[in-house]
């Protein structure tokens, strides 16, 4: 790079300025597209089933454990690549990857050649997460990474609105294959804008100046850590652990409903897709973005005076959630379940921005995709592998007594998790408190 290219990083990262905010805005726009690619599955999941004879079982694994499996172990190969080389780089072959995998659905002609592109959409969309929060955290100073992060955390409800949205319309007019194609080529054109606009930024550019001693388990190799020194610091970390737990908890439910919302409101509720194109896209893309944000916007205002709120956050909005989930899962009509919709959908994202921000707020610089990416494999794990896998399974357990309503009684039986979640959540800033005050008795000990 030249001196005249460092120095325009150094000023857009250090003031957090035009520029900043541009690469903020193309990198969500590349985390969109993930989830929209990732999503578009579960959206035209009724139109697959009918052509392809796929069972809920086959539909929870495809989007559940298969996907996971792929995307959360490479995960960790592309995190420590991205910590050693050009993240703009990684980042940009990982959209190209993803997008033509998502073509390749559209292409698929059965059941063994769609679990074949899943499992490749999964390959590529590791390489999406874990740099973007890296490059984010060095683009922004820690007062207003909660902030910055909450608005790229908008990817997931964006991606999810949109998907629905374009995705229903556009099997509705022509077939399901028509929307993994048109949207595959769209994220093919978004990596090669990644590439030509976004500038790797310095490494710990808006961090203070770290010394010695914030470095642990492991010695800097050209200003990176070895895989194996991150992850024992990670597993060694309880607050960090406990942290995934929670989240990979939170995802079992989130994951698990989301997969198969759209299936159930359409077989058990009696929607069509040109409804499920208004007005579920419109829940998802307002609900789900404001509780990011707004989760987002809390951390950055309460956890200065305490880091418990970046448990307490989730676990309230947790709480909230369960009953409009039950009220959702039990409503007679589409249009009663859509109003319930309402709390779980802005309630249930309260967890991302707050543990994004936690986990690379307790973490050096040149540690911080490792550690996202050790965080996403462990929660992503437990939720995005288990969950849907969970429900489409209980759905075909409970279709054999129950053959109007699997769905619903799948549904029913996720609500014991959302208390497992709340849970975890509690002990996490109990331990954050607790945290808190040890390193409070220690400040005085420092001042010389």
């Amino acid at each position: 790079m030249t001196s005249h290219g460092a120095d325009h990083q150094a000023g857009g990262t250090a003031a957090g300025g035009r520029y900043a905010w541009i690469v903020l805005s193309i990198l969500c726009f590349v985390y969109v597209l993930n989830f929209l690619d990732r999503q578009l599955l579960s959206i035209l999941a009724k139109p697959i089933q009918d052509e392809l004879g796929v069972s809920d079982s086959q539909l929870g694994r495809l989007g559940g454990l298969y996907f996971a499996l792929f995307y959360c172990t490479i995960s960790i190969p592309v995190a420590w690549l991205a910590d050693r080389t050009n993240r703009v780089r990684v980042l940009s072959i990982a959209c190209a990857l993803w997008s033509a995998a998502t073509i390749a659905c559209g292409l698929s002609n059965s059941y063994t050649q769609l679990v074949v592109a899943r499992m490749a959409v999964g390959i590529g969309e590791a390489g999406g997460v874990p740099p973007s929060y890296s490059i984010i955290s060095d683009y922004f100073a820690r007062d207003r990474r909660g902030r910055a992060l909450g608005i790229f955390n908008l990817g997931p409800p964006i991606g999810q609105a949109l998907g629905v949205a374009f995705g229903a319309t556009i099997a509705a007019r022509y077939d399901w294959r028509a929307a993994f194609v048109a949207l595959g080529v769209v994220g093919v054109i978004a990596a090669a804008l990644v590439l030509a606009i976004v500038r790797e930024p310095k490494r710990g550019a808006t961090d203070p100046v770290e010394t010695a001693s914030t470095i642990e388990n492991g010695a800097m190799e050209n200003g990176t850590i070895g895989f194996g020194p991150a992850a024992k610091a990670f597993v060694a970390n309880p607050v960090l652990m406990l942290a995934a737990l929670a989240a990979g908890a939170t995802q079992f439910v989130t994951y698990g409903s989301l997969n198969f919302t759209t299936l159930f409101l359409m077989r058990e509720k009696g929607m069509t897709l040109a409804e499920i194109a208004v007005w579920y896209a419109l829940l998802l893309g307002i609900g789900v973005s404001a509780g990011i944000y707004f989760s987002g916007w809390l951390v950055d205002r309460l956890t200065g005076k305490s880091r418990s709120a970046y448990a307490l956050i989730p676990a309230v909005g947790l709480a909230l959630a369960v009953p409009p989930f039950i009220g959702f899962v039990h409503a007679p009509t589409w249009s009663v379940a859509m109003l319930f919709l309402i709390g779980p959908t802005l309630l249930n994202y309260f967890y991302l921005s707050p543990m994004v921000a936690l986990v690379q707020n307790s973490v050096a610089a040149h540690q911080r995709t490792l550690s996202g990416a050790i965080s996403l494999l462990i929660a992503n794990l437990i939720g995005l592998g288990l969950g849907p896998t969970y429900v489409g399974a209980a759905s075909d357990w409970f279709r054999v007594a129950h053959p109007d309503s699997p769905l619903q009684l799948a549904f029913y039986s996720l609500v014991p998790f959302y208390f497992v979640a709340i849970v975890l959540f509690l002990m996490l800033a109990r331990m954050l408190r607790r945290e808190d005050r040890r390193l409070q008795r220690q400040e005085p000990r420092s001042v010389t």
